[in-house]
């Protein structure tokens, strides 16, 4: 069983880290490379626009399929 909030503070510290927690490697890579691309974009000012959005969606994913996964007894 894992703990949603566990989850969801994880991601909150680095995108990407509740999704591996949950088991889910590969969406958490993707996250963190998303952000590492997003954190370049700022000098150009479009990052600072997606790194909040990316954060923001990392974090309710992470909560989100921590829940559902402890509903199918995972």
């Amino acid at each position: 069983m894992r703990t949603p909030v566990l989850a969801a503070v994880l991601s909150l510290f680095l995108s990407g880290l509740g999704q591996i927690y949950n088991g889910e490697v590969t969406k958490g890579v993707v996250f963190i490379v998303a952000q590492l691309i997003n954190a370049a974009l700022t000098a150009v000012l479009i990052g600072w626009i997606l790194m909040p959005i990316v954060g923001l969606w990392a974090v309710i994913d992470a909560y989100a399929t921590a829940k559902r996964n402890n509903k199918r007894g995972w």
